[in-house]
C-alpha cells in the first residue's frame, strides 16, 4: 500500500505539486477498507471495520475537503484518531487534519499536527510532506520586514529541516525556493535595523546589523547594500581600511552595481580607492579571491 495514494500534493497557495483528486482518495480508502491493508502483514486491523466507523468518517472528512469545509473536515479526522488511535486510519486521519487546517487557514494547529505527524511517524512516505505543511503554514504568516520576523525564523528552520531530513524528497526544491524567501525576509530585518543606526549615528550598532547580513545572509540580494553601508559606516568612524576592503569586496563581486559605485565615490571624496585587506572579517567571510562563496 503506498501512502501518497491518499494524500494531497499540495493546495491551492501556488504549490508546485498539483492535488490529486478527493475521488482519487476516496477510492484509495475504499479499497484499504476491502484489503485490509495487507501490507501489514498478520490479521488485518480493519477485519472488524463494519463495527467501527473509522473509515465512514474518514470519508466523510475527505468529502468536507472537497466542498472546502476544512473546519467540520478536521472534527471527522479527529474523531478518527479519538476512535482508533493506533491505526492506519488513525495516521492517514492526522496528516489529512493537518492539511484541512492548512487550506483552512488555521496555521496554528496545522503546525501542531503537522509536528506531531512526524513525531509519531517519522519513517513514514509522508513525513517529508507533513513537515512541508508544517512549513508552508509559517510561510503563510510571514509579515513584512518593519514587523517581528519569528514566523521567517521559524519557517526557515523548518524549511532547512525538509533540506536536511528529506532532501531526495519532492518537496527539496520547493523548501530551497521558499527558504530563500524567508532568508530575504530576515536579512531584510537586519537591513532595516542597520540603517535605523546608521541614521542615528550609532555606527557600531550598525555595523553589528550589516555584519550580520553579509556573514548569515551572503546569498540574499540583501548583501550589496550591506557592503556600502558598511564602508560608509567604517568611514564615518574613521576606520579607513575596513571601508575600503568593504568597498573593494563590494567592487569585486558586484562591479556594475550602484551601491559600488556609491561605495567608490565616498572613498574618492577622501583621497581613497578601494582596497581590500586579506585580514578583515569581510575578506574572510567571502573566498580567498573575493568572490563569493
Amino acid at each position: 500500500m503506498h501512502d501518497l495514494m491518499s494524500t494531497p500534493k499540495s493546495t491551492s497557495r501556488a504549490r508546485a505539486f498539483p492535488i490529486q483528486s478527493l475521488r482519487a482518495l476516496m477510492l484509495a480508502s475504499v479499497a484499504l477498507t476491502a484489503a485490509g491493508c495487507s501490507g501489514f502483514g498478520g490479521k488485518s486491523e480493519f477485519a472488524n471495520i463494519q463495527e467501527d466507523p473509522a473509515d465512514q468518517l474518514y470519508n466523510e472528512g475527505l468529502a468536507l475537503i472537497s466542498s472546502g469545509s476544512y473546519n467540520e473536515a478536521v472534527k471527522k479526522f479527529e474523531e478518527v484518531d479519538r476512535i482508533h488511535p493506533y491505526s492506519e486510519w488513525a495516521r492517514r486521519s492526522l496528516l489529512m487534519a493537518t492539511y484541512a487546517n492548512y487550506e483552512g487557514g488555521n496555521y496554528t494547529d496545522a503546525i501542531a499536527s503537522g509536528r506531531r505527524y512526524v513525531t509519531l511517524y517519522p519513517g513514514s512516505e509522508d513525513a517529508a510532506y507533513a513537515q512541508y505543511l508544517v512549513a508552508e503554514s509559517y510561510y503563510q504568516e510571514l509579515s513584512d520586514v518593519g514587523r517581528d520576523q519569528q514566523r521567517a525564523e521559524r519557517a526557515s528552520a523548518a524549511y532547512r529541516e525538509i533540506l536536511e531530513k528529506y532532501p531526495n524528497s519532492e518537496y527539496a526544491v520547493q523548501a530551497r525556493e521558499k527558504l530563500d524567501v524567508a532568508r530575504d525576509q530576515l536579512a531584510g530585518k537586519e537591513m532595516e535595523v542597520g540603517r535605523y543606526y546608521l541614521g542615528k549615528r550609532q555606527y557600531l550598532a550598525a555595523i553589528n546589523r550589516f555584519r550580520t547580513v553579509v556573514t548569515d545572509y551572503q546569498t540574499t540580494r540583501h548583501v550589496e547594500e550591506a557592503l556600502l553601508r558598511l564602508t560608509e559606516s567604517y568611514y564615518a568612524l574613521g576606520i579607513v581600511q575596513e571601508a575600503q576592503t568593504a568597498a573593494a569586496v563590494l567592487g569585486y563581486n558586484y562591479p556594475d552595481s550602484q551601491w559600488y559605485r556609491d561605495a567608490h565615490t565616498l572613498l574618492q571624496k577622501g583621497g581613497y580607492e578601494p582596497e581590500e585587506n586579506k585580514k578583515s572579517w569581510i575578506s574572510r567571510a567571502f573566498s580567498s579571491s573575493g568572490s563569493l562563496l
